[in-house]
This record gives C-alpha cells, sequence and structure tokens, in this order.
C-alpha cells in the first residue's frame, strides 16, 4: 500500500519495506540481513551476533558528542496468525495492509506491527539527518514472539548504552517501568491409538470466531479459551454418557488465546442425539457467558468419519486434565497503587494430537518471580496427577521497577510539554525483554512505550495510525534531553 500520505512518512515507508520481508520467530534471516545491508549502505557500525541480534551505532549529532549513548531496541519477528480461510506463506509472502479510517490492518492475518513498527521507527531515526541526539544505538532482537531467545542468546557488552528505550509497548500515553516474568508448561500424553469399538457414532465439534488475542495483556478481559471450552464440553460428555476421544487439536502459539479448535470423539450410537442437543444448550450457555466479549463465536457439530480412538483411559485422563488445569487470571497485585494489574496467570494455549500423543502447552506469568513458581508448580501438579510427561522452560525473569529512573523521569516531563497531560507510568503483565536485559545489564535504565496496538497476536491486529506520530514526537524529544 502506499505509505506517502501516513504520518511520519519515513516511518511508514519502512514499516511498508519490513511486511514485504518474512520473518517468522525463528526464521527472520532475510530480515536480519535487511538490516545489516540496511547500516552498511549507510556506512553505520553494524553488528550481528552469534544468537542473530542486530545492532547498528549512529554518531551523535553536531553538538550532541557528550551526551550519554542511548539505546533504541525492537524484536524483529512477528506472530503469524491467520484467518482459517486465508491462504498465505508466512515464510514467503508479504503481509498485505490496508487503512481503514484511522487504523492500519492486514487482510486477514496478524499486521506484523507487533514489533515492526517498533523496527520502522528506529529504522527511520538511523536514516535521518535532521534529528538531535546524542550516540545511539538501535538494536533489533530475534525471536521474541517464542522465549525471548534473542535477549537471552546476547551476551553481556553487545549494547553500551546506559539508557534503553523499548519500543514494543501497545498503549500511546503509557509508559512501562516493570514486566511480568514467564515460564512454559508442556505435558505430553504418550499412547498408541487403537481401533475404535463397534457400535459408535463420530462426531466433529468445532468452536471457531473468537477474539483470542496476547496471553498475558488479555488475559483479564474475559476472552473465551477455545480449548478449554471444547474441553468442558467433553468433560460433560465423557461424565454423562461416556467417550472415545479420536483428536483434540485448538490453538497454536504459547502466548496466544486460543481462537479455535476442533475435537473428534465417538459415543454410542443411541447417544448421539442426546449429545447433539447438549451441544445446543451448551453453546447457547457458553454464547450468554460471554454475551460481551465474543459476539462472533461460532459453534458447529456434524457427523464425522470413523476413525482410531485414543486409549480410554489415556483419553479420560486428558479430559479430565484439561477441565481441572488453571486458566485465567489467578491473583491481582497487592499493592494499592497497583492493584489493577494482573499479578499471577495461566493460559493454556494448544493441545495437537498424533497417532502417538497428545501435546498440551500452557504459560504462566507472574510480576513476583516466587509466585510464579508456584503458579508454575501448580500447573504441573494437574498434568503429573493425570500421568503426562511433563517439562517447563527455565522462563524469563520480571522486570523490577526502578524508583530512582532518570530515564522514566525525562519521558514523563517530555510528554507532559509535548501533549499537556500526564502520562501512565505502569507495570505491564507480559514478558518484555526488558527482563532479560536486567539481568545481564544490572544497571540499565529503562522504560518502555509506543503507539496503540489492538488484537496483538490474531487477526484482529490493527495499528492506530495517529499514535505513531506521537510517539515520534516524545521519542525525539526525549532523544533531545537526554
Amino acid at each position: 500500500m502506499e505509505t506517502n500520505t501516513l504520518k511520519p512518512e519515513r516511518v511508514f515507508e519502512q514499516f511498508r519495506i519490513i511486511n514485504s520481508i518474512p520473518r517468522p520467530s525463528k526464521k527472520e534471516e532475510k530480515m536480519i540481513e535487511y538490516l545489516k545491508s540496511f547500516g552498511e549502505e549507510r556506512g553505520l557500525d553494524t553488528q550481528v551476533d552469534e544468537t542473530g541480534n542486530v545492532i547498528i551505532r549512529k554518531p551523535a549529532a553536531k553538538g550532541f558528542e557528550g551526551r550519554s549513548t542511548i539505546i533504541l531496541q525492537s524484536h524483529m519477528d512477528m506472530v503469524c496468525e491467520k484467518l482459517p480461510e486465508v491462504e498465505i506463506d508466512f515464510e514467503k509472502d508479504p503481509i498485505q495492509t490496508y487503512v481503514d479510517g484511522e487504523w492500519m490492518k492486514a487482510k486477514g492475518t496478524t499486521l506484523g506491527a507487533d514489533d515492526g513498527i517498533g523496527c520502522a521507527i528506529e529504522l527511520a531515526i538511523l536514516d535521518s539527518n535532521d534529528i538531535e541526539h546524542g550516540p545511539i544505538e538501535c538494536v533489533f532482537t530475534r525471536d521474541e514472539e517464542t522465549g525471548l531467545t534473542g535477549a537471552e542468546g546476547m551476551k553481556a557488552g553487545f549494547m553500551t548504552g546506559d539508557m534503553l528505550i523499548n519500543l514494543d509497548s501497545e498503549d500511546e500515553g503509557q509508559i512501562f517501568v516493570s514486566c511480568a516474568g514467564g515460564r512454559n508448561t508442556t505435558a505430553t500424553f504418550n499412547f498408541h491409538k487403537e481401533e475404535a469399538p463397534k457400535g459408535l457414532f463420530f462426531l466433529k465439534a468445532t468452536l471457531k470466531g473468537l477474539i483470542g488475542g496476547h496471553s498475558g495483556d488479555d488475559i483479564n478481559k474475559k476472552r473465551a479459551n477455545a480449548l478449554k471450552i471444547l474441553a468442558r464440553f467433553l468433560y460433560q460428555t465423557q461424565e454423562r454418557y461416556g467417550l472415545r476421544l479420536a483428536s483434540f487439536n485448538a490453538g497454536r502459539l504459547h502466548n496466544a488465546i486460543p481462537r479455535d479448535g476442533v475435537v473428534v470423539f465417538a459415543v454410542e450410537n443411541d447417544k448421539k442425539e442426546n449429545v447433539k442437543a447438549d451441544w445446543n444448550v451448551f453453546a447457547s450457555q457458553v454464547e450468554e457467558e460471554y454475551h460481551v466479549t465474543e459476539k462472533t463465536m461460532s459453534f458447529q457439530m456434524e457427523s464425522s468419519t470413523p476413525e482410531t480412538v485414543i486409549p480410554e483411559n489415556v483419553s479420560t485422563r486428558i479430559i479430565q486434565a484439561l477441565q481441572a488445569v488453571d486458566n485465567g487470571v489467578f491473583a491481582m497485585c497487592q499493592d494499592e497503587e497497583l492493584a489493577w494489574l494482573v499479578e499471577t496467570s495461566s493460559n493454556v494455549a494448544s493441545i495437537t494430537t498424533s497417532e502417538e500423543n497428545a501435546v498440551i502447552v500452557a504459560s504462566q506469568r507472574s510480576n513476583v518471580m516466587s509466585a510464579l513458581d508456584n503458579q508454575a508448580a501448580t500447573i504441573k501438579a494437574v498434568f503429573q496427577l493425570a500421568g503426562a510427561d511433563v517439562v517447563q522452560g527455565e522462563g524469563y525473569p520480571a522486570w523490577k521497577m526502578n524508583p530512582d529512573s532518570r530515564l522514566t523521569k525525562i519521558a514523563v516531563e517530555t510528554y507532559k510539554e509535548l501533549f499537556n497531560k500526564d502520562p501512565q507510568v505502569l507495570g505491564i503483565h507480559a514478558g518484555l525483554e526488558c527482563g532479560l536485559f536486567s539481568e545481564k545489564y544490572p544497571n540499565l535504565d529503562m522504560v518502555s512505550f509506543g503507539p496503540t496496538l489492538r488484537g496483538v497476536h490474531s487477526p484482529d491486529e490493527r495499528l492506530l495510525i495517529p499514535t505513531v506520530q506521537m510517539v515520534w514526537n516524545h521519542l525525539l524529544e526525549i532523544l533531545k534531553r537526554v
């Protein structure tokens, strides 16, 4: 799409280029090459570390040589989600964007503004010769979305600045100064499928059209989890009639609330009409539960061809575990000034079944590391009781607020001067790379902010265009002031 009518023009031009470059998490090679060429063509010191993170250093503008070095940081990868009917190869095809009023959107896919717009802002600054600033280090990390492995693999000393602005936040007017830590839990149920007993009738239940969203930032917004809802119906049916589970697939990403799912199961032939009637009642009840947030959810049930089934004792335990496992907000922050902030949560993110196993992934988050340990242990125990093999990653740390942050003070003062209103200084219930940076660079002064995004990690992702100009103006004022 044309970008010359969007402001700042140089930012949206870079965002257009970025969205023409495939950059799924862990497959950012083309983006790395573009960044490397971008810096070298402009005669800037450009380095790529062993992990694939890129740093481009720009000297101070004339008259600003004595200033502190400031780091601007974004992640180069994007969540690749699409509507079921959309055909796209995220490893080859560009993102198709369009403008709808004040919003920029993508045609049936994630937009990639998380965090492509942050990268575009950095590149626009590197490409400018009319900005007042001290020495700048622009850092582009890889694979943030599937475990922050770029930031984790970065060695101390790669960045040399005293202050860091992370451009990966999603509400203009909010300045983040802390974030949650997180950990993933993977439970595997091993089995060998078997022939279905005689006299069974197979049904396929499909749930789709949910909003989904970010499993941290959106976990408190009363959004339905397709996986948990389907598991709830399976548990209800299992208790009433008994069933044999053939397959269950829902969710795709560890950091997204599942938007759709499909389950195939069998019941005795004389129970099929009862199950169909129960499904209709169940759908009506769930639609009422989520009548505010989930206006487009769709329940479908149809007959299915006979399949092999999961052994009954394993199938029963899978369904029981999915009914029991905690999902959603577990605790809110205890500090009075942060009582609105989610402290601890868990999201059952995905299930995939094959002929030999069922793999379930859940992600836990907390701003309090001991609470994170406890929540992860709770999730692990449920799956252990159900007989699964459970593996948990080491996770990533929380980023603690620095009450004496000079950068926060500058960010707040400049925002008030520019817009004649106070910004919100907040913590976020999501993982930011600042948590990992704080371990390797304990004296690094950091804040995080960015333009307004909605529907991240889903095909509803959209960028509020006017806020990009606001963030641009704010960032340039900070660079001038530091």
